[in-house]
């Protein structure tokens, strides 16, 4: 990408767009969540037949994410950042308009194609802000994204409650999300290709950096996939709660890791990625031991908060990580996305088989290997630590210009 110079206060003006977009995207995905129960009603599918369906999104996600980087330097990044973010909250409206399995399937594909070429985008421009400021902001980011998320799920929530027809509920918040991200692109960073700077491969393997960095955050993704789709079960199968305590777990979880990532790039700052990430894998580790062993549900609550607030910063550094690690962040950081993503829709039925075949304690201590793990690994990381040289031109002390 060009080296062009930005003032300070562009590049914070830049990180405040940047994470609003996060928050935009993050919406879309909560906005989905709470109505896909509609959505097989209207589609007629069955429990299996909507498995194989949500399967669709990742698959999307994998093949369409390495575009990703071709499009920005076509486009440059500003530009296909808007227009990847519209095709995404667009996309929100397409699976309620699914009148069957075939047609669900396309439209999910669809919706995960453009919701992993909009994270791709929005995760380089966001390496590239945390390069020019020389602090971690990418937590906080992604913080920023978990409470989009949040605030998708509450507005669905009520639309479901007030018997609201999803169609029409997505088409409103499609409109809303759509014209939000578009103001907010306006502000973030222009950047174009250098004149000498040949285009990246349409299609590649992601390099053997984003390979490492990738595995430390298919670690943290199913550990976060399990917990999220099997805590609220471990509670009421395993410790025999009510139905409201253990989706409490669920909650507490989910806050612990918004929380975490909102108030981690201070952390990150003070003691490094690898520091960070290696207590991080400590408190993970500790909280799956507390679920397998604790026997409680008061103690296997304060494990399934640990694990959130372990792993929460983890992939925000892997993505910090893979952007700083090599001389194509965008391809990257594609890969290390495709990575995660394979573990976001392996590790739900993972954990389902393996409890079918043994129990969900055995599966929640492969949870806990994982979380192990990323104190072994964490040393992957130290591309993300803020002492090693950066990629781009840091902020130049320069008059402020318009974008």
């Amino acid at each position: 990408m060009s080296t062009r110079t930005y003032g300070r206060r562009e590049v914070k003006h830049a990180r405040y767009a940047v994470a609003a977009v996060f928050a935009v995207h993050g919406s879309v995905t909560g906005s989905f969540a709470t109505r896909v129960p509609w959505i097989q009603d209207h589609a007629g599918v069955s429990a299996g037949q909507l498995g194989l369906a949500l399967a669709f999104p990742a698959l999307g996600a994998s093949l369409a994410m390495p575009l990703a980087g071709s499009v920005s330097h076509r486009f440059g990044a500003r530009t296909a950042l808007r227009g990847l973010l519209a095709l995404w909250t667009l996309a929100l409206v397409l699976p309620s308009l699914a009148p069957n399995l075939l047609t669900l399937c396309l439209a999910l594909f669809v919706y995960g194609a453009t919701a992993g070429m909009s994270d791709v985008a929005m995760n380089a421009l966001g390496v590239e802000i945390e390069n020019r400021l020389d602090k971690s902001i990418m937590s906080g980011l992604h913080g920023m994204w978990s409470a989009g998320a949040l605030i998708g799920s509450a507005a669905g929530t009520l639309a479901a409650h007030l018997g609201t027809d999803a169609r029409t509920h997505h088409l409103l918040a499609a409109a809303v999300l759509t014209v939000t991200g578009l103001v907010a692109c306006t502000w973030v960073l222009d950047l174009q290709p250098a004149e000498d700077e040949d285009p990246p491969p349409r299609f590649a393997l992601p390099p053997r950096s984003a390979l490492l960095i990738g595995a430390v955050g298919f670690c943290a993704v199913f550990a976060e996939g399990a917990s999220l789709d099997w805590s609220a079960v471990y509670l009421r199968d395993e410790l025999e709660t009510s139905a409201g305590l253990a989706a409490a777990c669920t909650t507490g979880f989910t806050l612990t890791m918004a929380l975490a990532r909102l108030a981690g790039d201070k952390v990150v700052d003070r003691f490094g990625a690898v520091r960070t990430v290696r207590v991080s894998g400590v408190l993970a580790t500790l909280g799956g031991l507390l679920v397998v062993v604790g026997g409680h549900p008061a103690v296997a609550m304060t494990g399934f908060a640990l694990m959130g607030l372990g792993i929460a910063v983890v992939v925000p550094l892997c993505f910090a990580a893979a952007g700083r690690a090599g001389s194509n962040p965008s391809l990257a950081i594609a890969g290390v996305a495709t990575i995660t993503y394979t573990s976001g829709l392996v590790a739900p039925s993972a954990i389902g088989g393996l409890a079918q075949a043994t129990s969900l304690v055995v599966s929640f201590g492969l949870v806990t290997l994982l979380a192990c793990c990323l104190v072994v690994f964490a040393r992957v990381l130290r591309a993300g630590d803020r002492n090693r040289p950066k990629i781009s031109p840091p902020v130049a002390e320069v008059p402020d210009r318009q974008s």
